[in-house]
């Protein structure tokens, strides 16, 4: 009885901490339980992980922590950066080893049941894989197709699939019949393909990370980035998401601190729109009940950098003396518009909107092509290393076999 004491008080400290978190949220006026319960959850776990080494007389806890401290050093010095996506990752990978170690050591049931989850988990995707990937990439691009229009940005997600199918097929009954010099040529594809699959996993996990932001409500401005409209006068339901995040801080903030916040419509007049996206955007919140004087325009812009570059040149007009601010969009555009914010070298993080679940793998993967795009000469200076270590050891096959 005395050996499971220690876990059988962890787990209740544990589970009455996030029911203490869920009720203090509740009463907030941003209650996102989820992310504070995940604070708790790690805090809590951190502590009983010290105090089960303490008692065996080692410190190697001390080792994911400082990986997670670096993690935390960056990402706190400059959130919209992929490396945070990366150092977190590798925290992972070191926290894991670490739960090995420590279960040896401890013996901890706490900790055993957390591998058993982790295991399971790897064995699921073992289990399925590729195949189930390449059937879900199928299903979600027909539901795409279904819901929206049938421009090449939505049909990234078939384009995959399609891909990956072609890989398949060669994996399974092609690549057994080509020559060996080939074969070992040809072994640069599924390189290329487990880089690309890193710095996307590094991409998410940092965009996944970067939806979990808490502006405090100290704003001076509120920038909102635009979307295309519709019959060119018009806001979309995409871009009416934006604007409406927006307002729902706007008026939080209003409420906790009687400070307002000016929101600033940022979009040009594109060559099929009647007005500009800012004009149009000015009135969507005009009908929701935004003064008039709490609303400024930037009709200018084409892209998201001119969108963060335009609107600083108006919030450092309208006040010299420095301000706070941050912007809206979509919760899947909301990392590379940090990026944009930083390359323009305005201070401003992001605040999400929600996107239709469906919607989200093919928005995501648009981001990540545009991301890549951003970074293209690092990534064609790895794939070119990769073909030409898989040439070299083409040409040793093809003249020493």
């Amino acid at each position: 009885m005395t050996t499971i004491l220690p876990e059988i008080i962890f787990a209740v400290i544990f589970f009455l901490g996030n029911a203490a978190m869920v009720f203090w949220r509740r009463r907030q006026d941003d209650p996102d339980t989820f992310f504070f319960c995940c604070i708790w959850s790690l805090t809590a776990l951190f502590i009983y992980l010290t105090i089960n080494e303490l008692r065996i007389g080692s410190f190697f806890v001390l080792i994911p922590l400082l990986f997670f401290g670096i993690f935390l050093w960056s990402y706190f010095r400059e959130k919209a950066r992929l490396i945070n996506g990366l150092l977190f990752n590798l925290f992972l990978i070191v926290f894991g080893a670490y739960l090995v170690y420590n279960l040896f050591s401890t013996s901890s049931l706490i900790v055993g049941g957390l591998l058993a989850v982790a295991l399971v988990a790897l064995v699921l995707v073992a289990a399925f894989g590729i195949v189930t990937l390449v059937i879900f990439l199928y299903w979600n691009a027909a539901v795409v197709i279904k819901k929206e229009s049938h421009s090449l940005a939505n049909l990234l997600t078939l384009l995959l699939a399609l891909f990956l199918t072609f890989f398949l097929i060669y994996d399974y009954f092609i690549a057994q019949q080509l020559p060996g010099w080939l074969t070992s040529f040809l072994s640069c594809l599924p390189l290329i393909m487990l880089y690309f699959f890193v710095v996307f996993y590094n991409f998410l996990t940092v965009s996944v990370l970067y939806q979990f932001n808490h502006p405090r409500y100290n704003q001076d401005y509120i920038i909102v980035l635009g979307a295309g409209l519709l019959g060119g006068e018009r806001v979309s339901p995409l871009l009416a998401r934006r604007i409406d995040k927006a307002i729902a801080f706007y008026r939080l903030q209003l409420k906790a601190k009687k400070k307002q916040a000016k929101l600033v419509m940022s979009g040009g007049q594109g060559p099929d729109e009647k007005i500009s996206e800012a004009a149009a955007m000015a009135a969507y919140a005009l009908e929701q009940g935004v003064p008039q004087e709490a609303i400024l325009l930037e009709d200018r812009s084409t892209t998201t950098l001119e969108n963060m570059g335009f609107s600083k040149k108006i919030m450092d007009q309208h006040s010299p003396e420095g301000y706070k601010a941050i912007f809206s969009s979509n919760n899947y555009h909301i990392f590379r518009g940090g990026m944009f914010a930083r390359q323009a070298g305005l201070k401003a993080d992001g605040i999400g909107a929600k996107t239709a679940l469906y919607y989200l793998p093919n928005a995501f993967l648009r981001e990540y092509i545009a991301i890549l795009m951003m970074n293209k000469r690092r990534h064609l200076l790895v794939v070119a290393t990769i073909l030409v270590i898989t040439v070299l050891g083409a040409l040793l096959r093809f003249f020493f076999n």
